[in-house]
């Protein structure tokens, strides 16, 4: 497996991509996004841009905050998120920086590309759909799925699938009719997957603060990484 980091600028600022891929297969090939949680571009978005790798795809774990910038508690996490969360124009800049940066990477299929994202990550999946570029899938992982009330959204190209716990308390019932009732109206071909026992954050193995309301689960976890093989398999062969 081949791994390498690439720098990008937004408004002056250095940010910092993973960019993985099996460097023995030949010729370009479908490229997958990574938008990581609140932390950061951490090693879990990085440990999941291999993944992608692994199943013959270029994993690309995308960075939201900048060069080297990761919180270290709740509180410099929710510093670093809750700027983009208020200005979702600023979160749009960044994500389609990202995505245009991956485009010249030489093994990428820019006609075969699509995001995935994990908490934060999951509502910067749906605002990059939300752009029009083209991509062939969004994935959302326990994501919020609220769009912006001042930032229109643009025709979404490919296929949404989304990932919730029933027993999130950080995205309540209304998200979830709020993400249906916009993707129908949009006619998406889209997907929600709702887990019954699960919290949020349940497919990171370090999450475990229930109180706080998130925790690892990992049949939630494994069923939810099944479904996005066959997904990412169904986008980039049709």
């Amino acid at each position: 497996m081949q791994t390498q980091t690439q720098d990008y600028v937004v408004d002056g600022k250095t940010f910092e991509a993973f960019i993985a891929y099996d460097d023995t297969l030949p010729g370009k090939r479908p490229a997958v996004l990574v938008a990581h949680d609140w932390t950061g571009r951490n090693e879990f978005a990085c440990d999941k841009a291999k993944s992608l790798a692994e199943l013959g795809y270029v994993g690309i774990a995308i960075d939201m905050y900048g060069k080297g910038v990761l919180g270290q508690n709740n509180e410099e996490k929710s510093a670093h998120m809750t700027p983009m969360m208020e200005d979702r124009g600023l979160l749009r800049q960044r994500l389609l920086t990202a995505y245009e940066t991956i485009m010249p990477i030489d093994v990428v299929d820019k006609d075969n590309v699509a995001i995935m994202g994990f908490c934060f990550g999951g509502l910067c999946a749906l605002d990059l759909a939300r752009t029009g570029v083209n991509l062939k899938g969004t994935l959302s992982f326990h994501g919020f799925f609220h769009g912006s009330d001042n930032l229109a959204s643009k025709q979404i190209q490919g296929k949404i699938i989304a990932f919730h716990g029933h027993k999130d308390p950080m995205v309540p019932a209304e998200q979830l009719t709020m993400l249906a009732d916009e993707m129908t109206t949009a006619n998406v071909d889209w997907q929600l997957h709702v887990f019954g026992n699960a919290m949020h954050a349940f497919t990171n193995p370090l999450a475990n603060d229930p109180d706080f309301g998130t925790l690892y689960d990992a049949d939630a976890d494994n069923r939810s990484w099944l479904m996005t093989v066959d997904f990412l398999e169904e986008i980039f062969t049709v």
